[in-house]
């Protein structure tokens, strides 16, 4: 059974201690199952970009597979520079999964609680998890609340709503797979408008939770503007975890880091607006792109097409924009003809890109010219 550690020494890695050092609400004795915690491990200082997230062990609500989806997941995240809680839910048939909920929300309430301690932002702490690990996250994400304003405990006082979801093969709705319907309940009937942006990662093959488990919460993520992203893999049976020596299903972590970035999730720096033009020779390309790779790797990516029919001007949004400082801009020039016509001629030969080093201000244009006498390259 864990002791209760001074919260003054939590920052030590691998250190686990007690959501409720006094006991855990609803508890019914005092076994290590019936005292959830969780296990902190903190990236080494100089790799450290301030993100955080909380892990959720699957094992169908009766079993924690703290290992390939514990602890070797915090290992890689801490290689990513990411702060990582491995929480130690309480689980059936003992206890509900409403005390199981009750685990998961206070254990993102004391992560943000103490961000400062593990040199995280409150802001960017995300909770991920695996099968009924992942169910629990979209519970969680779900089921959230901004604090409990009136409470005597300073912890509960503390928002617990993820700023991200990363549920791996989930269970979203015990009903509509034709289990345990009392278990999971459906998280997706829940979502909303406020639910956190979501990164959803599934296999054809899992023979245990269908993908269309992910489906369903993706579907209810889009029908109220979530933005989100859905990876169905053919291969990978459940269980797989990261991916470990599978080719395939093991991109995924992979592309959880590049979403987490696009999605600025890597990085404190705030969103701009840019607008700007592009012209090639003293004329606007037909149809192109303009990619805006910051010189920051943890600082988001931004991109938007355009044509010229707007003589070669585009705008990227706020919630799309990059971050201010020194960006490597790209133009993707993908076709001459603009608008398309119905003969099928071609305006090219191939796509040509053009590149140059810009920096990026708040409601600064950025003039991009490309010439074909400076070999192929913006001035």
């Amino acid at each position: 059974m864990p002791e209760a550690p001074n919260l003054e020494t939590a920052n030590r890695n691998g250190e686990e201690f007690l959501l409720w050092p006094a006991g855990a609400p609803g508890a019914e004795g005092r076994e290590s199952t019936d005292m959830p915690s969780i296990s902190v491990h903190l990236p080494e200082p100089a790799k450290a970009i301030g993100t955080g997230i909380v892990i959720n062990p699957g094992g169908g609500y009766r079993t924690l597979a703290s290992d390939h989806e514990g602890l070797q997941v915090a290992r890689w995240l801490n290689r990513q520079g990411i702060a990582a809680f491995v929480l130690k839910y309480r689980i059936g048939p003992k206890y509900t999964t409403e005390i199981s909920l009750l685990d998961g929300l206070r254990a993102m309430r004391l992560v943000r609680a103490r961000a400062g301690e593990f040199n995280i932002s409150p802001t960017r702490l995300g909770m991920l998890g695996f099968s009924a690990g992942g169910h629990l996250v979209t519970a969680v994400g779900t089921r959230y609340d901004l604090g409990l304003e009136k409470s005597m405990d300073p912890i509960e006082r503390v928002s617990s709503r993820p700023d991200f979801l990363v549920p791996v093969y989930a269970v979203t709705s015990g009903a509509k797979r034709g289990r345990k319907a009392d278990e999971y309940f459906a998280t997706d009937e829940l979502v909303n408008a406020k639910t956190p942006p979501s990164f959803l990662v599934h296999s054809h093959e899992d023979s245990i939770v269908p993908a269309d488990q992910s489906i369903l919460f993706y579907r209810a993520l889009a029908t109220h503007g979530v933005p989100a992203e859905l990876h169905i893999f053919s291969f990978g049976d459940h269980g797989a975890g990261m991916g470990t020596g599978d080719p395939d299903f093991g991109q995924w972590p992979g592309q959880l880091m590049t979403w987490l970035r696009r999605s600025g999730f890597l990085t404190d720096k705030k969103r701009v607006a840019v607008h700007g033009r592009a012209i090639l020779d003293g004329k606007a390309l037909g149809l192109f792109w303009v990619t805006l790779i910051p010189q920051d790797t943890n600082a988001p990516i931004a991109r938007i097409m355009a044509n010229r029919s707007a003589e070669g001007r585009f705008e990227i949004d706020l919630d799309h924009g990059p971050t201010p400082g020194r960006h490597r801009a790209e133009i993707h020039h993908v076709s001459d003809q603009y608008p398309h016509v119905a003969t099928g001629v071609y305006s090219m030969d191939d796509a040509t890109c053009y590149s140059v080093a810009v920096e990026v201000v708040a409601g600064q244009s950025l003039e991009l010219v490309a010439s074909h006498l400076s070999d192929a390259v913006i001035r």
